[in-house]
């Protein structure tokens, strides 16, 4: 998935996974799976992805800050 946020491409294809997490059970409509990603030049993103009633109810591509996407991962 891309998607641009303030002229910054994010795109989960060319980036680098670092780490996934899943909330519930798969085809729940409230699960869901985040995933931390990092750009080529640095940059920090989790992409959403979920059920109808979950937080990502559509694909989504959310910025982070370094010592946000921390407090992410130590969760």
């Amino acid at each position: 998935m891309k998607k641009v946020i303030a002229k910054v491409e994010y795109d989960t294809e060319t980036a680098e996974f670092i780490q996934k997490k899943t909330f519930g059970a798969f085809g729940e409509a409230s699960g869901y799976e985040e995933c931390l990603f990092k750009t080529p030049d640095g940059k920090l993103f989790i992409y959403g992805n979920g059920g109808e009633e979950s937080p990502y109810p559509e694909e989504n591509i959310k910025r982070v800050s370094a010592a946000k996407a921390a407090e992410w991962q130590a969760e």
